[in-house]
């Protein structure tokens, strides 16, 4: 893994998954986390329910962190 990456466990679904992200989207998905006032493992959740089968979960989560920061 590169170092400029930061991996984090979730539990998705019933099911150990790990991600790795850069920190700066995990800052942004904390930031968005906290606004809904919900825990980051339930935001990465949602996100990853809604995400398509050939997106992968790394992925939606930065299209989510970066379409947050346009809104």
């Amino acid at each position: 893994m590169s170092a400029h990456l930061r991996k984090r466990s979730l539990i998705l679904s019933g099911h150990d998954t790990s991600v790795a992200l850069e920190n700066e989207f995990w800052q942004v998905l904390e930031h968005c986390a906290a606004q809904k006032k919900q825990p980051l493992p339930a935001l990465v959740a949602s996100i990853d329910a809604a995400r398509t089968p050939s997106q992968s979960l790394a992925s939606a989560l930065r299209v989510f962190a970066l379409k947050s920061l346009q809104n």
